[in-house]
């Protein structure tokens, strides 16, 4: 079943702005249908990259057989232009000007460079990460005070988390730390899916005069957003998760006005400093997966934003919902549905060690068939972390509730 440029998947997809103005919703069914599934097991570990729906993947393979069949000749006369489209495509649905991003690796590659290279620090100054903060930043937020000298706070998000518990703890922390000048914000941890007021914290940080660099990793095609919306000028954006795009595929945001206060990349000069696209510095990338970005944006499209991001929270609650009442079981994830998208998590009470939470996630799959993942990092101790995606059916959720269900009664 073909996907025609912002088309319909099939004659029962309604999608996109049209539909939800029409009162209508994609035919689920027909949406995992382009999704080609492992029966093997029950996939609810979708959060390391997601899968590229059947046009993507068929798209995907055909650039890849024009990259392989011209290779230097199209690289060096025809790709430039083919990617500069694929660059406006993507600078239009962040709603940003194409002259702002550049693309990476994926958003670590990202962030490392906005973190690295973010030159406004000086000896003295301090910068601030969170628990939910994902590993690799918090080391690079940590390399900061031998790069630039200064102090590095970190802090505990509470839990239970509020919505304006959330402001509140950077509220003090900020007031705790007044030599902070940048902070780092996640604004979907991958430990447990919450979802910060990313709006409000940065408003708050900015009138401090405190920069965010904001990592949006598992936000860009899971949450309805534009950039802008949001106020942070320095961020990192995978495209290889919830937009469905091939493995490899990142972008890194500056806003304009803010490029001279990241350090070209390591003295780049291959581009102008003027040049976003001096701020980091692949190498030679995976071409075709950086094209397909373009019908992965079609797919996600079509679909529509707001309709994905209804359907993958109502997917989580169809799990985190029912357990909240089961004795023995803590589920990690708010039910304000601001601080939610699809990601979820939940340990047994009291089973806090990241050997308690790997053995979960192992008796989930050997017992039961269904495929998590445990996750450690949070202060207040290791969870099982729990993906549905787009081709996740009620049926495979429900099987995750009675599989914990069974597990706490012991």
């Amino acid at each position: 079943m073909a996907l025609t440029r912002r088309g319909l998947i099939g004659a029962a997809l309604a999608a996109g702005p049209a539909a939800a103005a029409a009162g209508t919703s994609p035919d689920w069914a027909q949406v995992a249908a382009q999704y080609e599934v492992t029966a093997e097991t029950i996939q609810l570990e979708n959060g390391n990259w997601g899968m590229m729906a059947r046009p993507v993947l068929a798209a995907y393979e055909r650039h890849q057989r024009r990259v392989n069949r011209e290779t230097s000749y199209y690289s060096r006369r025809g790709y430039g232009a083919d990617l500069d489209r694929v660059r406006a495509r993507a600078a239009a649905a962040l709603g940003v000007s194409p002259d702002e991003i550049a693309f990476t690796r994926g958003a670590t590659e990202a962030l490392q460079a906005l973190i690295g290279g973010y030159n406004r620090l000086r000896p003295g100054d301090a910068v601030l990460y969170a628990d939910h903060d994902y590993d690799a930043m918090q080391t690079a937020m940590r390399w900061l005070k031998a790069r630039r000298g200064v102090d590095v706070i970190a802090i505990d998000l509470p839990e239970p988390a509020t919505h304006q518990g959330l402001i509140d703890a950077y509220a003090a922390a900020l007031a705790a730390h007044p030599k902070v000048r940048m902070m780092l914000l996640t604004q979907v941890s991958h430990r447990n899916g919450l979802a910060l007021p990313v709006a409000e914290i940065t408003a708050m940080a900015r009138a401090r005069g405190v920069d965010v660099i904001l990592d949006s990793a598992h936000a860009w095609g899971q949450l309805d957003f534009r950039l802008p919306d949001l106020g942070a000028d320095f961020v990192g954006l995978n495209g290889h998760k919830w937009i469905g795009a091939p493995l490899g595929v990142g972008v890194l945001y500056i806003r304009k006005d803010r490029l001279g206060d990241i350090d070209p990349f390591m003295g780049e000069d291959r581009v102008p400093p003027d040049d976003v696209r001096s701020r980091v510095h692949s190498g030679t990338a995976n071409m075709a997966a950086f094209l397909a970005l373009n019908e992965a944006l079609d797919f996600h499209e079509t679909i529509g934003v707001t309709a994905k991001a209804a359907r993958l929270t109502a997917l989580q609650r169809t799990w985190t919902d029912p357990l909240r009442t089961v004795p023995g079981i803590d589920v990690l994830t708010p039910k304000d549905p601001r601080l939610v998208g699809a990601i979820g998590a939940f340990r047994l009470t009291g089973r806090t060690s990241e050997a308690a939470n790997i053995a979960l996630a192992r008796r989930l799959l050997d017992q039961f068939g269904i495929f998590t993942v445990h996750r450690t990092g949070l202060a207040r101790g290791a969870c099982v972390r729990v993906t549905p995606a787009l081709f996740t059916t009620e049926a495979d959720v429900l099987k995750l509730v009675a599989a914990v269900r069974e597990i706490a009664r012991g």
